[in-house]
């Protein structure tokens, strides 16, 4: 995302030649052409030709990192995850397609308006949670879903939903230093009320049977998180894809029927 163009933008000047022009002078004109030069002023360069270029090309390599670095960081709104639903089936499916793929504002919680920590966010999007957990008795799956950029994201988490959590269990679902039979297994021999975990991993999960949705109420996107290179997950092409996908393995359709909120921290 921001790639540099390595094109330059300008147009050539009118009244400039290559040394390939068909209107080259003629030889003929070799004599007449060199008493010009020497008493003709040196021509002073074109300061619109010759400095905006440079500085045009110049600001187009910029960093993506840099510009982001320098403007005030923007909460996400459920009107971005509805653009980037958009801007991703919109050439690909038809009109009707892309109405049964569209999420309803009623799913949608409040987002993360950048003041909470996450665990003030959970507890003021789900103050229920401890009844819900109690009652929550079906294996192979889960009450809420996390979804973040990287394994070690999920980590930092998992660690600071400590005081929203209580006694419920919790799950890693990303694939780093983690076999996928480990957590099918885990899955299936246990109750367990949260899974923190990657879109890839999380989306193999659910095709191989391993995590049923019916028992999830919430799915979290991390979506204002920034890694080291300033990047929002939804901006890692990967990641963007995974999600969008993830979300199409059900969790879209559960939306539309109102069993499943989305919230957006």
């Amino acid at each position: 995302m921001g790639d540099a163009l390595d094109e330059p933008w300008w147009e050539p000047q009118p009244g400039t030649h290559s040394s390939s022009d068909s209107n080259s002078p003629d030889p003929s004109d070799d004599e007449e052409m060199e008493k010009s030069t020497n008493t003709s002023k040196p021509v002073q360069p074109d300061s619109d030709s010759g400095s905006k270029p440079a500085t045009a090309k110049k600001r187009k390599q910029k960093k993506m990192s840099d510009i982001l670095a320098e403007s005030s960081p923007k909460p996400g709104v459920p009107e971005d995850l509805q653009k980037l639903l958009n801007q991703h089936f919109g050439t690909k499916r038809s009109v009707i397609e892309l109405e049964e793929l569209k999420l309803p504002d009623s799913c949608f919680l409040p987002s993360n308006d950048l003041t909470h920590s996450f665990s003030s966010y959970l507890k003021e999007i789900c103050p229920k949670w401890a009844k819900l957990r109690k009652n929550h008795k079906e294996k192979s799956s889960v009450l809420m879903l996390i979804i973040c950029s990287s394994a070690l994201r999920c980590l930092e988490l998992i660690k600071s939903v400590t005081a929203f959590k209580g006694d419920c269990k919790v799950i890693k679902l990303f694939a780093k230093h983690i076999k996928i039979k480990e957590q099918l297994n885990m899955l299936e021999n246990g109750v367990i009320h949260l899974g923190v975990g990657t879109p890839g991993r999380i989306k193999a999960l659910v095709k191989q049977d391993g995590l049923s949705l019916n028992s999830l109420k919430y799915l979290i996107l991390d979506w204002n998180w920034r890694d080291q290179k300033l990047r929002r997950m939804i901006d890692i092409p990967e990641i963007r894809r995974e999600t969008i996908d993830l979300l199409e393995t059900g969790i879209i359709k559960l939306c539309r029927e109102d069993s499943v909120k989305l919230g957006l921290f």
